[in-house]
């Protein structure tokens, strides 16, 4: 069996290559057509995976970009669970199996998949994106698959609209009233903090630092807080190519990767090498001073601006955490040869982002300033001050003692 891949790129859909999955296991190998091969302005769909020349490559498992577009872990339980109760009829045996399972139409990036030519893409699900109006159905659905006691409909009210873009959180792809694709990530019933306003506080927080974030809301839904990130993925209809930095990178999933080694990838592959670095660093210091710690690698992303160059994604999945969180939340290390993150490490590395101390001073003066006033800026977007309380100390610690030092010295 073999599965046609598609990209769509300048408001047109073309086949660039064939996946084979292996009969057993996870091995997969991939060969782009000659058409596309031949195609002038051709590029590579993983720069670092799949070069793009004639011939098969081979994997043990799936190719980076193609797993980027497949479900996260709460995707991936959706279609375990609609397996078991009969709405899906084949079982994934192969990580290819989920990516395949998802809705086309929510789909992120610009991949597309379909087994025969001139076939549906798959996965072509008859039910549309449920629109924003629709957040409190959704949420109950969640609440019920989180609660093991979800119906056949409320997996097929949910399924296919998973997202990469994130990890074991509920969410869905949801309509704006525009027509923009968006995501909605839902409270689990076992929440001892509001964690749809702890991200976007910070994404509201690192806008005011000066970082490209995604565009994003604050739903409240009977008193429960959802977290509304509007996609970037696409530009009207048409669709633009993305790729994690873990893909980037060619790294194992389970391998946590470093800043430092995410701006050499920039370095190689970036659309505007000098302004990513900067965007790079900056995004770096604010998430060592809003206690960003869920950032490993596939929390950060990039899209396609010129064929074959990547350019950073605007921020998303910017979760400050508290204190008595932290030891069980990995931290994405400075460098690859350090371990315990701290400003002066940070200052350390500038030169591998391009900046020399004084511009690297000037970016954490910016970050300090916009997270230091976070009390402020939450009661400016309406957060409760219990909220606020509980999210005190990932603002309020000792690498920002560490920052108003060094500013003051």
């Amino acid at each position: 069996m073999s599965v046609e891949l598609h990209i769509e790129w300048a408001g047109e859909t073309h086949l660039v290559g064939r996946i084979h999955p292996a009969g057993r296991g996870q091995a997969v190998s991939f060969e782009y057509v000659a058409d596309w091969l031949g195609r002038a302005g051709a590029f590579a769909i993983d720069p670092t995976s799949l070069p793009l020349r004639p011939g098969a490559h081979h994997s043990s498992t799936l190719f980076g970009a193609m797993h980027d577009c497949g479900p996260d872990r709460w995707g991936r339980m959706l279609i375990e669970r609609a397996v078991r109760k009969h709405v899906l009829d084949s079982k994934p045996y192969q990580d290819l199996d989920y990516v395949l399972a998802l809705d086309d139409t929510s789909r992120i990036g610009a991949l597309r998949f379909r087994a025969t030519a001139g076939g549906p893409f798959l996965a072509s699900h008859e039910e549309k994106v449920p629109p924003l109006v629709q957040l409190s159905a959704l949420v109950n659905a969640a609440d019920a698959v989180h609660g093991e006691s979800e119906t056949a409909d409320d997996l097929r009210y949910l399924l296919g609209q998973g997202s990469p873009l994130g990890g074991a959180r509920p969410k869905s792809a949801i309509a704006l009233p525009d027509g923009r694709l968006a995501i909605a990530k839902f409270p689990k019933p076992d929440d001892t903090r509001d964690i749809a306003a702890g991200e976007i506080l910070a994404l509201t927080l690192a806008q005011r630092a000066g970082i490209r974030v995604a565009e994003s809301q604050l739903v409240d839904v009977k008193g429960r807080g959802v977290s509304v990130i509007t996609r970037f993925d696409r530009d009207g209809a048409n669709r633009i190519p993305f790729l994690s930095a873990n893909s980037l990178l060619a790294l194992p999933p389970d391998q946590p990767g470093a800043y430092t080694l995410l701006a050499d990838g920039i370095r190689q592959f970036g659309h505007d090498t000098d302004v990513d670095l900067r965007e790079l660093y900056r995004r770096l210091i604010f998430s060592l001073l809003a206690s960003n710690y869920d950032d490993h690698l596939r929390n950060h992303g990039f899209l396609m601006r010129e064929p074959g160059r990547w350019a950073l994604s605007p921020a998303y999945d910017l979760n400050p955490v508290p204190e008595i969180d932290r030891r069980q939340t990995p931290k994405t290390a400075i460098t690859e040869y350090q371990e315990e993150p701290s400003i002066a490490a940070a200052f350390e590395a500038a030169p591998r982002f391009g900046l020399g101390r004084a511009e690297a001073l000037t970016i954490l003066r910016d970050v300090v300033a916009a997270v230091a006033d976070w009390r402020k800026t939450g009661k400016q977007i309406h957060l409760k001050a219990s909220t606020l309380n509980a999210y005190s100390s990932a603002f309020e610690h000792g690498l920002m003692d560490e920052a108003r030092s060094l500013l003051n010295g």
